[in-house]
């Protein structure tokens, strides 16, 4: 079955000089600023859409690779990622870097590389991204 989650953004004046918020309306756990500056310049305890790519990555990232190692019958004791959006101005998200570190006990380093490249193509963000994404990986078997 299908899901459908939903936020919502309100803005007030021109881009430079505007400000607005951005609602996770579907969890109800909260609402955020943002600005143009905390996009292009310093976040100042704002928020970006760049930051909130960030966080679906890194999260369906995990989640992919998760599932995938369980499949595998070698399940993760922990897994750790972030993800480095980069906006440059006039131009645009350049490109996304995933890094991942994998504590999965019975499994080779090569092996958890192996798994976190599918889950890198594999989870559902990436495949609606456009943009350059690189994986870096830290194993700790």
């Amino acid at each position: 079955m299908a899901t459908t989650r939903t936020a919502a953004a309100h803005w007030e004046g021109s881009l430079m000089e505007g400000a607005g918020q951005v609602t996770l309306q579907s969890s109800g756990l909260g609402t955020y600023d943002v600005t143009w500056a905390s996009r292009a310049e310093d976040p100042n305890g704002r928020t970006s859409p760049e930051e909130l790519i960030a966080a679906a990555h890194s999260t369906c990232f995990s989640m992919a690779l998760a599932h995938a190692l369980a499949e595998a019958g070698t399940p993760p004791t922990t897994i750790d990622t972030s993800a480095d959006v980069t906006f440059q101005a006039g131009v645009g998200i350049t490109g996304i870097v995933l890094k991942v570190k994998g504590a999965v006990p019975g499994m080779t380093e090569e092996q958890f590389r192996e798994a976190a490249e599918g889950a890198r193509t594999g989870c559902p963000v990436s495949q609606a991204l456009s943009v350059p994404i690189t994986l870096e990986v830290t194993f700790s078997g």
